[in-house]
């Protein structure tokens, strides 16, 4: 016990990639705090990872798609001087087309995707800043480069958390916080089971979770900002970040281009 890193704060922590981070960050020496709706298998998991490593594991049973838990959470992200992690794992998704889907259902994937997300990283940056130290992990997708795959508002949810994630190294660099972006392929887990495509997960294109959360925390030990574990050639990802990059510093131009055959005016 006398070896802690802290304590990590896992949201969507009870099943998936959030209960395998639990596992592994324990097992590296980090006590924890687990975030997620289901009371009961939160509190299985917590006794075994405490029996099993040792470590002080704690949880709290919130629906993230709550306001009043959100702000529960935050409180704890603020005032918790022990957390150096934060893990937001937490999300919903979707494979159905705007003709299929509800739009009650996508503010909700909204207010989890990206509004709890934010909220909580809002809560937990500046305490990190002022101790100089800390790391938030952001679970995002590759659909969210890849946002035709599947429902819009699901890719535009993901889309946003590598955007964000982007900010975050900006505002943040020099400050002792470290941030990734995880963009998992298809994974191994509940979600294709509510999706209603259970068979997606013995797919030979899906990653196993535990997979998933080992290359992940092998690209945070290597400094990664972005990691994509079923992306084999790390060039690819870098070319299309240059590329983005490039034709970012083109935008700005008062006169609109050639192209649409406008006359100049003032």
């Amino acid at each position: 016990m006398s070896n802690s890193k802290g304590t990590a704060l896992i949201t969507g922590a009870s099943t998936g990639i959030g209960a395998i981070y639990a596992d592994r960050l324990a097992k590296r020496g980090y006590d924890l705090i687990l975030v997620a709706r289901n009371e009961e298998r939160l509190k299985a998991l917590s006794a075994h990872l405490a029996t099993e490593t040792g470590r002080s594991v704690k949880y709290l049973a919130e629906d993230l798609n709550e306001k009043a838990a959100v702000r529960r959470v935050e409180a704890v992200l603020r005032d918790d001087a022990s957390i150096t992690m934060l893990v937001n794992n937490a999300g919903v998704g979707s494979v159905n087309s705007i003709l299929q889907g509800d739009v009650d259902t996508m503010e909700d994937m909204i207010a989890l995707n990206i509004t709890a997300l934010t909220r909580l990283t809002y809560a937990v940056a500046p305490a990190f800043v002022a101790r100089g130290t800390g790391t938030i992990v952001n679970i995002a997708s590759v659909v969210g480069i890849a946002v035709e795959m599947l429902n819009g508002v699901y890719s535009a949810s993901k889309s946003y958390v590598i955007s964000f994630g982007h900010a975050l190294q900006r505002d943040l660099a020099g400050k002792g916080v470290r941030v990734q972006s995880v963009l998992p392929g298809a994974t191994a887990t509940e979600f294709w089971d509510v999706a209603g495509y259970p068979n997606q997960k013995t797919s030979p294109v899906t990653m196993s979770a535990a997979n998933l959360v080992d290359a992940a925390l092998a690209g945070l030990d290597a400094g990664e900002i972005v990691t994509i574990p079923g992306l084999h050639d790390a060039e690819d990802w870098n070319q299309w970040e240059a590329g983005r990059r490039a034709i970012s510093q083109k935008f700005g131009n008062s006169a609109p281009a050639a192209r649409y055959g406008l006359a100049s005016s003032k």
